[in-house]
């Protein structure tokens, strides 16, 4: 790999972060270890070329241009969580991956969405992701913060959301999220 393409790919990389909190390579190879898949079986899942899903992996590419892949993603991240925290089997993980496979994506705003809780409200995390998601496909985080800064003096609340929703960690914007639940 010649200076060109390795600045291309740490730039693609870089953008895989502050779209997706990481590059997609280690979320893909996360998500192949905590449920058992080979990549074949994630780029089935997700509805993804294995080629597609190498270029993603290697940061020849940089972004999932659909956003019903983007949702699969998150759904599987969910999945995995589920699975580690032992709440949801192996048998139970499978059948799970077999319905977010045939998933059109979905907007979890409009009560369409695949993760819900037993009550069918959708998880706070789903949400603050899909919120993320919406954000981060706008404008990059740069660009958000930009954003962010020149609305602090006279709207800092809105700052505030642009920030954590915009370029922050998914773990911050769901505390953000659940302390201003009334």
């Amino acid at each position: 790999m010649d200076a060109a393409q390795q600045d291309a790919t740490a730039r693609a990389r870089e953008l895989q972060r502050s779209w997706y909190g990481e590059p997609l390579g280690a979320l893909f190879r996360r998500l192949i270890d905590d449920l058992g898949l080979n990549q074949a079986r994630l780029a089935a899942v997700l509805g993804l070329s294995a080629p597609m899903l190498s270029q993603l992996m290697s940061g020849q590419r940089a972004k999932i241009g659909n956003p019903a892949v983007v949702q699969r993603v998150q759904a599987l991240q969910e999945l995995a969580g589920q699975v580690a925290d032992g709440s949801v089997s192996a048998a139970e993980a499978t059948d799970r991956m077999d319905e977010i496979k045939k998933s059109q994506g979905g907007s979890v705003l409009t009560g369409t969405g695949q993760s819900t809780t037993s009550s069918g409200a959708p998880t706070v995390r789903r949400v603050v992701r899909e919120i993320q998601s919406l954000l981060r496909s706008v404008a990059a985080a740069g660009d958000i913060i930009d954003a962010a800064d020149s609305l602090a003096p006279t709207h800092p609340e809105l700052s505030e959301f642009l920030r954590v929703y915009g370029a922050g960690r998914t773990a911050e914007a769901v505390a953000h999220y659940e302390s201003h639940q009334s």
